[in-house]
């Protein structure tokens, strides 16, 4: 980042007896960081130490001094230092701390370049420079942080950036707008796993905390402690108390119904283990009772009265928490690095730590799945068409590795049998389903059915598939409509998918082509901000890919319906696969074969399904009209045979497979420019050298690939040659089986869903959803003098535009924008 836009950094320091340390990190702050001087502001915060701390304080210059009347302990001292910041960015270092030259500018670049990162966590050394105090944390299912590798050399093997759970708080920075957003530091902790709660709570909440080790500092570990009395077993209250209330107020209520048990059950064993207590004294035997209890014994008791004195606050707390929340207990677990880890090696402790997590089921509480949610309209049944299909399939592959439910509201759920529930739901019923997710995948107009989605406050993670350009498509499908109707449809379907592209996380499409079209409507609704293209530049984290595929698994036939059957044995057929709509061309398909039935007296072609199995879609008028032209040219029924009904999805292979090649023609409109034909893929699924008309992007890979023969839109002549030559041109036909084999490997369901399922695996909300977002620089206010120069050049520019009656009308508008910003708020008569 250039000096000119770096934010204004505020830096809490939080002092309690110790101003020898302070005064020296104080001093390093203002003389040692490299950070423009009018961009910094250094703020300390004396925590009631008595004698003369604060006054040796106020004696450092370039420093503002927060006197507190009262010990606030870490955590609210750093929230009352936070209270007097003006800084866009929150930095907090441990009085016993020293920053590197770079400690700061590193922090701040990474939140520059890292929209979503809300915290940096720096690198921690000690005083010397040689251990490691702070490279990342870790935490323990039963809520403990942990600083991994503290203690061991710096061998530049931590000196790679990386996302963390929590960053320390001796050595920290933080968006201030999202510190405020979260309430700052819990303040009931006092001291010691504030840091891990916050990190904990802002990664819930969607937000990324980023260890970069190019921020750099140094610390005294526990300085300040040392000058508290009995400070081992103060500190030992400490972090049990305050892991047991970040477990409660942060964990989903299926995973904290086992965990917090244990991990109360875990501390009193801890407890005694540490003590060295006689765990068996009280039984009824001929034994004296231990009276005198050790320090770090009762420490672990009071931790856990206290706790449940805590909790009548901490429940409103955790509601507020597990309400904010987006991300699940599974998603964290990597974070957690290593949650299963027992902590302490006392062997009686050990032995407790095994047969709890047993006893609760623990490992498999932390190794949770996602719930995902795949919500289509369309039917699912025996007889699918492309959308349920797509939904299917998408349910298939994420099953493998969440909790998936697929979802239809359409009145026939009729599904075969899978490996995930499928249910058809009325509806009203739809919410509930969406409530059970973490991650709702939806199509078509299901978005509208579940309007709690698309209010602000929704936490639900969204993926939207917007595979089916809907608006392009009615301005094809509605030709025929009342020119009213077809207006107020395409302004109905338009905004229909302009609140889909407004509230999503993620989305999918089919083409590159698509995912062009899709970018500029994305620009054109404000939704590509700085913060989401900072975020990834190549936008693939918001919108990519994911075409229709196939089954990874070659079709078996079982049955051949169209030989022998719709015709002879030994007849060559071209198959139409899939449903007959406006934007497809059948009319200059019939006429095709009308003239190659001149030249080859046993060419069929076969319409694989004429009724489209959602009762919801009616029949197009291109159905009747292609039956109409079939029949005039007698081709009915000896070139040209229709299947009235739809063949079962399962069914389907044995018609491919009785098929010599595939075909799809369509109109040249901008529908085809952005359609991905999906029919297609069954084609290369089955081996069937293809012939296309141009212009989608199917066409070109056929072209490219040399999968069949491409040919122009409403040329019956040259559709005729290519049909001829894909059907009895041995050698030809031969070379496109053999090129088919080689690129459909690359369109498998799990292959094409690739994108989706990365996804899944760390779902967040996009950049620009994120709670507090704002910006890391912002304009400053303008002064007097500055809106006197504004406004005599917008004076020049009117004049120049239209004289002193442009400028009249410039400043009516004026008057009347202020009138209403400073009236608007009113509400007497």
């Amino acid at each position: 980042m250039a000096q000119g836009v770096l934010p204004e950094l505020s830096v809490v320091v939080v002092n309690y007896r110790g101003a020898e340390d302070t005064v020296a990190c104080l001093r390093a702050l203002r003389s040692d960081l490299d950070y423009p001087a009018d961009r910094l502001q250094v703020i300390c915060v004396d925590n009631a130490s008595g004698g003369d701390d604060a006054d040796r304080i106020a004696a450092v210059d370039g420093v503002e001094l927060v006197r507190s009347d009262e010990n606030l302990g870490f955590a609210g001292g750093c929230n009352l230092g936070a209270a007097h910041a003006r800084g866009q960015v929150l930095a907090f270092l441990n009085n016993d701390a020293r920053p590197h030259e770079d400690w700061a500018k590193a922090a701040v670049r990474t939140l520059a370049e890292h929209p979503d990162v809300a915290c940096v966590a720096s690198k921690v050394l000690d005083w010397d420079g040689e251990r490691i105090d702070f490279v990342d944390g870790g935490m323990t299912w039963f809520g403990m942080g942990y600083k991994r590798h503290a203690g061991q050399p710096d061998d530049g093997r931590h000196d790679a950036p990386r996302d963390v759970l929590f960053a320390t708080g001796s050595a920290m920075f933080v968006r201030t707008s999202v510190f405020a957003e979260l309430g700052g530091f819990d303040e009931r902790f006092f001291m010691f796993y504030e840091d891990v709660d916050l990190g904990w709570r802002l990664n819930l909440r969607g937000w990324r905390v980023r260890y970069q080790p190019d921020s750099l500092a140094f610390h005294r570990h526990h300085a300040s402690m040392s000058k508290v009395e009995d400070a081992e077993a103060r500190e030992l209250y400490l972090l049990e108390r305050n892991a047991l209330a970040a477990l409660y107020k942060n964990l989903s209520d299926d995973t904290l119904a086992k965990a917090l048990p244990a991990a109360m059950a875990l501390a009193i064993r801890r407890a005694t283990a540490r003590g060295e207590v006689d765990p068996t004294q009280l039984e009824i035997r001929d034994q004296p009772i231990q009276t005198s209890i050790p320090a770090a014994t009762l420490a672990g008791v009071l931790a856990i009265d206290q706790f449940v004195e805590l909790l009548p606050s901490l429940s409103a707390s955790r509601e507020a928490e597990q309400a904010a929340r987006v991300r699940s207990d599974a998603d964290l677990v990597p974070l957690m690095r290593k949650a299963m880890e027992p902590a302490y090696p006392l062997p009686r402790y050990l032995a407790a730590h095994d047969i709890l997590v047993e006893a609760f089921g623990l490992e498999a509480a932390f190794g949770g799945r996602r719930r995902v949610l795949v919500v289509t309209g369309d039917t699912i049944s025996e007889r699918m068409a492309g959308p349920a299909i797509r939904a299917w399939n998408m349910a298939d592959v994420l099953a493998a590795e969440h909790d998936v439910r697929l979802v239809t509201v359409n009145p026939v759920c009729a599904p075969p049998e899978a490996a995930f529930p499928v249910l058809g739901v009325r509806r009203r019923e739809l919410p509930a389903q969406v409530d059970w997710a973490d991650i709702v995948v939806l199509q078509g107009h299901a978005l509208e059915l579940a309007p709690e989605l698309k209010k602000t406050s929704s936490t639900k993670i969204v993926v939207c598939d917007v595979y089916d350009p809907m608006h392009l498509e009615l301005l094809e499908q509605g030709k025929d409509t009342v020119a009213e109707q077809r207006e107020l449809d395409l302004i109905g379907v338009t905004k229909v998918l302009n609140a889909q592209l407004e509230r999503g996380d993620f989305f999918i499409c089919a083409s590159e082509r698509q995912r062009h079209f899709w970018l500029g409507h994305l620009m054109a609704l404000g939704r590509l901000t700085p913060d989401i293209y900072d975020t990834d530049p190549t936008l693939r984290s918001l919108l990519d890919v994911v075409p229709f595929g196939l089954s990874g698994k070659p079709p078996q036939q079982t049955s051949s319906p169209i030989k022998g059957r719709l015709v002879g044995g030994s007849d060559r057929v071209v198959l139409w696969a899939g449903g007959v709509y406006s934007w497809f061309d059948p009319l200059t398909l019939v006429e095709a074969m009308g003239e190659l039935a001149t030249r080859r007296k046993d060419a069929r072609l076969v319409f694989l399904g004429m009724k489209h199995p959602n009762p919801e879609v009616p029949e197009m008028d291109i159905g009747a009209r292609v039956r109409a032209l079939s029949a005039r040219l007698g081709l009915t029924g000896s070139s040209v045979f229709f299947n009235e009904t739809w063949v079962p999805y399962e069914e389907r292979q044995n018609w491919l497979l009785d098929a010599d090649c595939g075909v799809t023609t369509h109109f040249e409109h901008v529908e085809t420019t952005f359609a991905f034909r999906t029919r297609v893929l069954d084609y290369l699924w089955a081996g069937l050298p293809i012939v296309t008309t141009d212009g989608d992007s199917f066409a070109s890979l056929v072209r490219r690939e040399g999968l069949g023969v491409v040919v122009p839109s409403e040329d019956p002549h040259a559709l005729a040659d290519a049909l001829e030559k894909v059907l009895y041109d041995t050698d030809f036909a031969t070379a496109c089986r053999d090129r088919i084999a080689a690129v459909r490997e690359s369109f498998t369901w799990e292959n094409v869903l690739a994108p989706l399922t990365a996804f899944c695996r760390d779902p967040r909300p996009a950049a620009d959803r994120l709670p507090g977002a704002s910006p890391l620089v912002t304009r400053p206010a303008m002064g007097v003098a500055d809106r006197v120069r504004r406004d005599l050049g917008l004076v020049r520019e009117y004049l120049d535009a239209g004289g002193a009656g442009e400028l009249a009308r410039r400043a009516a508008g004026r008057v009347r924008r202020v009138a209403r910003e400073r009236l608007g708020g009113r509400t007497d008569g």
